[in-house]
């Protein structure tokens, strides 16, 4: 076998000139236009870009998984001697789930809901390896232990709506290795998990990994995920690769301008907070036609009329010898590199040339960035934004607030009939968020953001405590007053796509708000759709589609749309950019921050990514189990967090930087049940500085290190750094 630079070597996985097809009614997409890519046994890949860029269907390429309608029309996938690309489907089955596995993107919906968990974990030895059942059994019972699911015994009797997001990817995480495969395919396995979860699930693959000597494709949108877990990075666009490099030169040195603006558009890279983020104006081009020249031209601010004309090819630069590393591949050398066009390998020997050019850095680009310069200095927007103004009135007051939720051991209990247990989901929560500012919630799954969310709201009633906006209790208020309330705090979810009704147009979906409010007659509510569409970039001929019509991101500026309609004063952002590319992020974090300057808007503001809400938060409060644990400025809390548990949170975050020194340890252990908080502090099962004390009292909320940066501790890092 010979790899893809033509030297012959040991490889696990070839893929050369793949081209894709996917027949539709009435058009034919290029899903994959020429990708070749290759992996070493053991060495593991990560394959970054956006939406559509052609990710995931390399990976279902290589198992034949290709969606109806798609068709492999050219180019090889040559997995240990046998071409893929051509294999009859028994072939196929043989290597699916045996010699190669592969973890899905969701792991609920790859789960079969009507199977108990330990039959799906067992079923691939019954199928590739001939066991009998009791003896799968007890391999299945042996792998769920090995990945890290508590209780496994009991959990091969449960089934998959029985477990949280985390055991389910473990699950799936099982079910792909049960067999030994020589090759895992992870398909973006941590989008929408907590950093705590993502950490944990990220070092039980890199644990198994080394253990049983696999090889691995990691396809994911996130940089911080693929800058300290993969050996080696290929970048696609648009149904291409247009760099190839291992992942610390190319963090390092990124030369294709696409990459380039993937990174300015990291929360991480932008050098002052009140800076808007870099973003990559356009969209994708369709892959309906094959796009003339380089496919990025139409988005990139370097192309010129050769850009427009012909396509680049990838060509190699080789990098000097290299430097160890923790990944195994070479870190760039200071100073000028070969020039990008035709490989280069010198007066090598043969046996060095081909490690040579695997180790070497591959782009598509006529005019690629300078590896003299700051890739991200040369893009980002050069004068920070106006911040926005920001009253001292009070808006929003949360006095120890409280929700419970019955748990009763019977599901079919009659109302009113008292509980066995309660589920404390917020615990007395304190917080006041002003006009026109910012206050961000962050914390793991499960701590209590989103109720709390659902409570300033008004969708749910506290058990205890009050809720006040505009200087009125919200719980207090009749239906009509109640109503009103709603006309001023909106509620942005999540899952876009799924809060809105598919068998409805956007028109009609932006106009049910007004409606329902009783606000002007029709020719006034279609002047405010297209002023509301035009508030969000969406071009006014968007009212004639259906939901299913946009991107994900046009969604969420659809989602935001029907949040202004009402011209709220208050909105409750629920991870509202969990699972967007890092481009579509930072254009709607610029438009949440721009229509907050124009129309003074207040957000209260959740999620779980660390570094989206130390940008656009200026305020934020840290949840744990249901108690907010730590409030301040963004800065103070970011910079020299009070609590251990957001020191944790801050050391687990994955960094989109190779060579970032980890500050501390991540956090460890699981949250416990908040049908059962432990007594005292709820941290202290997981807290390394726990005493006596903290299981017997409490702790308030203090301001040990400046006024207005509080946090609920007995043992706050401050006075920890004093002693």
């Amino acid at each position: 076998m010979t790899d893809s630079t033509g030297t012959t070597g040991s490889l696990l996985l070839r893929i050369d000139d793949l081209h894709v097809e996917i027949a539709g009614r009435d058009r034919t997409v290029h899903a994959l236009d020429g990708v070749s890519l290759d992996l070493a046994p053991g060495e593991a890949l990560g394959i970054v870009g956006e939406s559509g860029c052609g990710k995931t269907m390399t990976a279902l390429s290589v198992l034949g998984l290709l969606p109806g309608g798609g068709r492999i029309t050219g180019g090889s996938i040559d997995f240990g001697g046998t071409d893929l690309a051509t294999a009859t489907e028994p072939v196929l089955r043989g290597v699916r789930g045996n010699s190669i596995g592969m973890v899905f993107q969701d792991p609920l919906t790859s789960l079969n809901p009507t199977m108990t968990i330990g039959a799906q974990v067992a079923e691939p030895l019954l199928l590739h390896k001939g066991l009998g059942k009791a003896e799968a059994w007890q391999r299945a019972e042996e792998m769920l232990r090995l990945v890290g699911l508590p209780t496994p015994g009991e959990r091969l009797r449960n089934y998959p709506h029985q477990l949280s997001g985390g055991m389910r990817q473990r699950v799936a995480i099982a079910m792909a290795l049960i067999c030994e495969p020589e090759l895992l395919i992870a398909d973006e396995p941590t989008t929408a998990l907590d950093v705590t979860t993502q950490a944990q699930i990220l070092e039980l693959i890199d644990d198994l990994r080394s253990r049983l000597g696999m090889a691995m494709i990691l396809v994911t949108h996130d940089l911080g995920v693929i800058a300290r877990r993969v050996d080696r990075v290929a970048v696609m666009y648009a149904g291409r690769t247009v760099e190839r490099a291992g992942v610390r030169a190319l963090f390092a040195a990124p030369r294709h301008r696409y990459t380039q603006a993937l990174f300015a558009a990291l929360p991480e890279r932008a050098a002052d907070e009140s800076q808007p983020l870099a973003t990559i104006p356009g969209l994708p081009p369709s892959l309906v036609t094959r796009p003339a020249g380089c496919r990025f031209a139409p988005r990139c601010g370097f192309a010129t009329a050769e850009c427009r004309e012909a396509e680049p090819e990838l060509s190699e630069v080789v990098l000097p010898p290299p430097t160890a590393s923790r990944n195994g591949d070479s870190a760039p050398a200071p100073g000028p590199r070969t020039a990008p066009h035709g490989p280069a390998t010198g007066d090598m020997p043969e046996g060095r040339a081909g490690a040579a050019r695997r180790d070497a850095h591959a782009f598509a680009c006529f005019h690629p960035v300078d590896p003299a310069v700051d890739p991200v200095a040369e893009v980002v927007p050069a004068a920070p934004a106006t911040p926005p103004s920001r009253a001292d009135e009070t808006l929003l007051e949360l006095t120890d607030v409280t929700k419970d939720y019955p748990l009763h051991s019977n599901p079919f209990a009659l109302r009113g009939r008292a509980a066995a247990a309660v589920v404390s989901a917020v615990a007395g929560v304190s917080l006041v968020v002003r006009r026109g500012e910012t206050f961000g919630i962050v914390g793991e799954s499960g701590c209590g953001k989103s109720t709390l969310g659902r409570l300033v709201v008004g969708m749910e009633e506290p058990t205890r405590g009050t809720v006040r906006f505009a200087d009125r209790d919200i719980a207090a208020l009749d239906r009509r007053a109640l109503r009103a309330h709603r006309r001023e705090v909106q509620l942005m979810f999540q899952d876009s796509y799924a809060s809105m009704d598919p068998r409805m147009r956007v028109g009609a979906i932006l106009r049910e708000p007004l409606v329902i409010q009783g606000i002007g007659d029709r020719a006034a509510q279609n002047a405010r759709i297209a002023r509301l569409l035009d508030d969000v970039g969406l071009d006014r001929g968007a009212v004639d589609r259906y939901p299913h019509e946009f991107s994900g991101g046009q969604r969420q500026r659809l989602g935001l749309a029907r949040a202004l309609a009402l011209s709220p004063s208050l909105v409750v952002a629920d991870e509202p950019v969990s699972a967007l590319d890092v481009s579509v992020q930072a254009q709607i974090l610029n438009l949440m921050r721009d229509l907050q300057r124009e129309k003074g808007l207040a957000y209260l503001f959740i999620s779980h990514d660390l570094a989206v809400v130390r940008h656009l938060a200026d305020t934020v409060g840290v949840m744990y189990l249901g108690k907010l644990v730590e409030t301040g400025p963004a800065a103070s809390v970011f910079d020299a967090p009070l609590h251990p548990y957001t020191r944790g949170l801050l050391d687990t975050a994955e960094q989109p930087d190779p060579a970032a020194e980890v500050a501390g340890a991540p956090l460890g252990g699981e949250t416990p049940s908040a049908a059962d908080p432990p007594s005292g502090c709820r941290f202290r099962t997981r807290c390394p500085a726990a005493q006596e004390i903290c299981a017997r009292i409490e702790p308030a909320s203090t301001e040990p290190a400046a006024p207005g940066h509080r946090v609920a501790c007995h043992f706050p890092l401050v006075a920890a750094a004093g002693r």
